[in-house]
């Protein structure tokens, strides 16, 4: 009872820190698509490079974000940006890089050959062949890539909090520095219902972007 009493009078400041938190995840996985899926599918070209790209991405993703921001404080400070907004979405941006570029890789290597030799039969170019074919079957995979990513880093977005960066790890932090578990609490709770809504959200946005002929296969996959 005293939790919920304690989030009702913080009703405003709860709900500016979640738009915080939405606001700096949005615009580190936004940017991780628009550089990841493009990466994914240049790789599919050169197996070597692939390998080496996914090799690259998944490095980055076992540091752990405390040690990853870490690293970026210093050289961010020589720009002057040592804590707070940047370090925290550069952060994200590179967590989120191995599952969009992956699945991204991964869903344009698995389109039916049947359907390229198909496309290339009726006169299509390699980019019309990517552009009508081989694209529109990947983004529901892309997409399952991008809710992972969306997911995992709103939990690494609330250790930003100890960075300046803001957000609902906010309450988190202060809880601990203050010994107040009905911050830590309420933070830690926040966070957790965001990310199963947001996860619940991107599902039924990824099963929308599914052709009807796919959706028995990605059912019971």
């Amino acid at each position: 009872m005293e939790l919920i009493l304690y989030a009702l009078d913080n009703i405003d400041l709860l709900a500016t820190r979640t738009l915080e938190h939405i606001s700096l995840v949005g615009v580190a996985v936004g940017i991780a698509t628009l550089t990841g899926v493009p990466i994914g599918i240049a790789i599919t070209k050169n197996e070597r490079l692939a390998q080496g790209v996914l090799y690259t991405a998944s490095i980055i993703v076992t540091i752990p974000s405390i040690a990853l921001f870490g690293i970026m404080i210093p050289v961010l400070s020589l720009i002057g940006q040592g804590i707070g907004y940047l370090p925290a979405v550069i952060a994200v941006l590179l967590y989120s890089q191995l599952p969009i570029i992956r699945n991204t890789y991964t869903a344009i290597n698995n389109v039916d050959p049947a359907l390229r030799e198909a496309a290339r039969g009726i006169g299509m170019s390699p980019n019309q062949r990517l552009r009508y074919v081989e694209i529109p079957l990947a983004v529901p995979v892309i997409m399952a890539g991008v809710r992972t990513a969306v997911v995992l880093n709103i939990g690494v977005m609330a250790i930003a909090a100890y960075i300046g960066a803001g957000g609902l790890g906010t309450f988190i932090s202060r809880g601990i520095s203050q010994s107040d578990p009905r911050q830590l609490i309420v933070g830690a709770v926040a966070v957790s219902l965001l990310a199963i809504i947001v996860d619940y959200t991107l599902l039924f946005v990824q099963k929308r972007l599914t052709p009807r002929g796919m959706e028995l296969d990605t059912s019971t996959a």
